[in-house]
């Protein structure tokens, strides 16, 4: 592959597929009630099934999010692809115990689920980073995520009602058989995209030299990249905290927070919503390879950030207040508010920072750093709805969601602000 648009039409087609193929691996289970099953008998108490398989699922992500702040910022790219495929096999062994494992055991499965998935990001971004493009590749990334979340939960939908309807399982069989045989239907498109994640060139020397070499980082690396940004890499995380909090919230209960708004949903439904926010996000982040500068680039990154924290606060102030949005449109503005600096933080914030600062570093150790922050205050958000948001019913569930999403939205300017003051004192090197 020698021509650079082919290199990088390459790159993000195997980048996209790669992730969005992960994706049938983590979140199918979501769009199941899992009412069936009791798991008083396990735990004791009143426990909402769904929300404690999400903590499991969640808290494996969560370790793996701090074992790859090591292991993705060391990882060469000679093993990245081979590394993904073990993580994907562990994966799918998990979904196949999640189905014949009695409860309550069968949480354990999902915690194991989440362990191995964590780490499948940082590695596929490893090989886009540091190149002209590398926001319009990390951006086609991410638009993976953003859609395949939808496109997940409408494969598990089909998946059961095909169970149910062609083979004559019940509820509880279908749901508990569902993330396998999903996983399953994407196991052969993964080891192909794999493959083609495998044959990506690395950045050429034109490419360090306008965004800086990309190495696997030392311990001493590590610490040093800590000590010298603590407060702009901080507020970052701050910020990267409340969204990760509010996306997740919205799409791992994306069902009860629609149902709540008083929306019939439809298998499709899910996949129409993330479709536009995916557009809305990837479009708007990765207009930022047109910005050589670093230094601007990075400015227009935190602007970015900044813009989506307002649509959110005008989506939801205008429903409560003003005018009327259907709940489909409300979740496309609160989605895409979302998505903008979720999307800049993986595409442009860091990779400009590590290109103004040419310190040995590479985006994934920032990035799982804010990941495991993150993941950290999801998880805390999630076991808490078992002691908290359990009786609350459907209606005031998305009226919490709401709410939850407009102080988030205030904080979040604020640490925008404090992020984008720390940084823009910085030395450029060139």
């Amino acid at each position: 592959m020698q021509s650079a648009w082919l290199v990088n039409a390459w790159a993000i087609l195997a980048a996209f597929g790669t992730y969005f193929c992960m994706y049938m691996y983590r979140k199918p289970f979501t769009v199941a009630a899992f009412k069936q099953e009791d798991l008083a008998q396990g735990f004791g108490g009143d426990w909402d099934q769904k929300a404690v398989l999400v903590s499991a699922q969640v808290i494996g992500y969560l370790v793996s999010k701090l074992v790859g702040i090591r292991v993705v910022s060391e990882a060469g790219p000679e093993r990245r692809a081979w590394t993904i495929l073990m993580l994907i096999l562990a994966a799918l062994g998990s979904l196949f115990l999640f189905a014949v494992v009695p409860s309550p055991w069968h949480v354990v499965c999902m915690f194991l689920n989440g362990l191995p998935l964590g780490i499948v990001f940082g590695l596929v971004l490893g090989s886009l980073e540091g190149r002209r493009l590398t926001e319009a590749l990390a951006a086609g990334l991410c638009a993976s995520f953003i859609l395949a979340g939808g496109v997940a939960k409408t494969v598990g939908q089909q998946v059961m009602d095909t169970t149910q309807q062609r083979l004559g399982w019940n509820l509880a069989e279908s749901e508990r058989w569902m993330p396998f045989l999903s996983g399953l239907l994407f196991f052969l498109p993964i080891c192909f995209f794999l493959w083609m994640l495998h044959q990506i060139p690395p950045p050429t020397l034109l490419d360090q030299t306008v965004r800086s070499p990309r190495e696997p980082m030392r311990k001493e690396d590590r610490w040093y990249i800590v000590r010298t940004y603590a407060w702009g890499i901080g507020a970052i995380a701050g910020m990267y905290f409340i969204v990760s909090i509010l996306r997740s919230f919205r799409d791992d209960f994306a069902r009860e927070i629609l149902t709540g708004l008083g929306a019939k949903i439809q298998s499709s439904d899910y996949a129409s919503i993330d479709f536009w926010v995916m557009l809305v996000a990837t479009i708007a982040n990765a207009s930022a390879v047109l910005v050589k500068d670093n230094r601007q680039a990075l400015r227009l990154a935190f602007a970015t950030c900044t813009v989506g924290f307002l649509l959110i606060l005008l989506s939801v102030l205008g429903h409560r207040f003003w005018m009327e949005i259907s709940p489909m449109g409300l979740m496309v503005c609160i989605g895409a508010g979302l998505y903008l600096p979720y999307v800049a933080v993986h595409t442009t914030v860091f990779e400009r920072i590590i290109a103004c600062t040419r310190d040995r570093a590479n985006v994934g150790f920032m990035m799982y750093v804010a990941d495991s922050v993150g993941y950290f205050g999801y998880a805390i958000l999630i076991l808490s709805k078992n002691f908290f948001l359990g009786s609350i019913p459907e209606t005031s569930f998305a009226s919490v969601f709401l709410t939850t999403c407009l102080l988030g939205s205030i904080g979040s300017i604020l640490f925008v602000a404090i992020a984008s003051r720390s940084f823009d004192r910085l030395e450029v090197k060139q």
